[in-house]
């Protein structure tokens, strides 16, 4: 059977006279507890929150088999609250986690096209992070994560097949701004290697943030995120550690305009590096998650935020996990970093929160 090539993928999904075979899957994640905020201009908080470790959420996976080795997928994922059963959105969105079809082949790798997760935000919540960017101890507390960074819509990714260990991916996501090509647009690049205890990525993410109004176009600064990686399992604890440098408007949005009610409010960085040291530790039927970030504004700001972190992780089944975690950010020089979790910023610079997550 010759190779297919990228062009003969796409021109066989629609061509393909093969018998299908179809199978769609349901699944989701239930993730709620209690929050503990402290340090912040709101005070003592004190609540009930959905999607700690992850959002909570409910999705539909399904595969067509197009023959040749060629099939059809797709995926539509709403974020929901657990704590009022309403959508986990704020612009109405249905689908706002995932919404995307594409095609795939064993030999010329996928290509799907919507609403889909950044391979910058992939690398940091699947490879970089002990505590998978959730719960107290998130790195999405320092890592730039806001806006377009964590997904980003009218998007077409395209992943390579594995060779010896390494994939590459590519990603464009169109503006969709009338009177420019350019403007709001956003792409992205990644390798990745996974053999054994081993896994490295590294992601390059560029963001055009020209604006259009009345057809007249504003140019401003492009934003620049570069992450790199990696977590080796030596069995007795799993290491982790990443190093991310982000340049240019928009690189690193603050989740949080000023928690902390200051006189002059904190300056998003135009210039930063972060850090990360973190190991999970197997303990019984449960795991240790542990991680110190920091944050380096390299501006004459010099805001910079350290956060030491502390979680853990129950077992209860293979599905279902309690678990307590607790983080505390030092700012400094008038940065405003908050402890969140998965699914909110926070309000101060200490968070304890305690839950049970359950997937099906």
């Amino acid at each position: 059977m010759k190779k297919l090539t990228l062009a003969a993928m796409i021109i066989g999904g629609f061509a393909a006279q093969a018998q299908a075979q179809s199978n769609v899957t349901i699944y989701g994640l239930v993730d709620v507890g209690m929050v503990s905020e402290r340090g912040g201009a709101a005070g003592s908080v004190t609540k009930v929150t959905s999607g700690i470790g992850g959002q909570s959420r409910l999705g539909f996976r399904g595969t067509e088999d197009l023959g040749n080795g060629l099939s059809a997928i797709f995926q539509l994922e709403a974020g929901i609250k657990v704590d009022d059963g309403t959508l986990d959105n704020t612009n109405s969105a249905l689908f706002n986690r995932a919404a995307m079809v594409g095609l795939k082949s064993k030999d010329a790798g996928t290509l799907t096209i919507g609403r889909q997760q950044t391979m910058l935000y992939n690398a940091l919540s699947q490879v970089a992070d002990p505590f998978g960017a959730g719960y107290a101890g998130s790195a999405k507390n320092l890592f730039p994560t806001s806006g377009n960074l964590t997904r980003v819509s009218n998007s077409l990714v395209y992943t390579t097949p594995t060779f010896s260990g390494f994939t590459i991916d590519g990603q464009y996501a169109l503006g969709e701004q009338a009177g420019s090509s350019e403007a709001a647009r956003q792409f992205g690049l990644g390798m990745a290697y996974s053999q054994g205890p081993l896994n490295v990525r590294v992601v390059y993410n560029n963001r055009n943030n020209d604006t259009v109004a009345n057809g007249i176009v504003t140019e401003r600064d492009t934003g620049k995120n570069t992450l790199v990686a990696m977590n080796y399992d030596f069995q007795v604890v799993k290491a982790y550690v990443a190093y991310g440098t982000n340049k240019g408007l928009n690189s690193a949005p603050l989740p949080v305009a000023n928690a902390f009610a200051y006189r002059v409010a904190p300056t998003a960085s135009l210039d930063s590096d972060n850090i990360l040291v973190g190991a999970q530790i197997p303990v019984g039927a449960g795991t240790i998650m542990t991680s110190y970030t920091r944050k380096n504004d390299k501006t004459n700001f010099n805001q910079d935020a350290d956060q030491f972190a502390v979680g853990y992780l129950y077992a209860l089944s293979k599905r279902t996990g309690a678990y307590a975690s607790y983080a505390k950010i030092k700012n400094k020089n008038g940065a405003g970093y908050t402890v969140g979790n998965n699914n909110e910023p926070g309000t101060g610079d200490k968070a304890f929160n305690v839950g049970v997550r359950h997937s099906f």
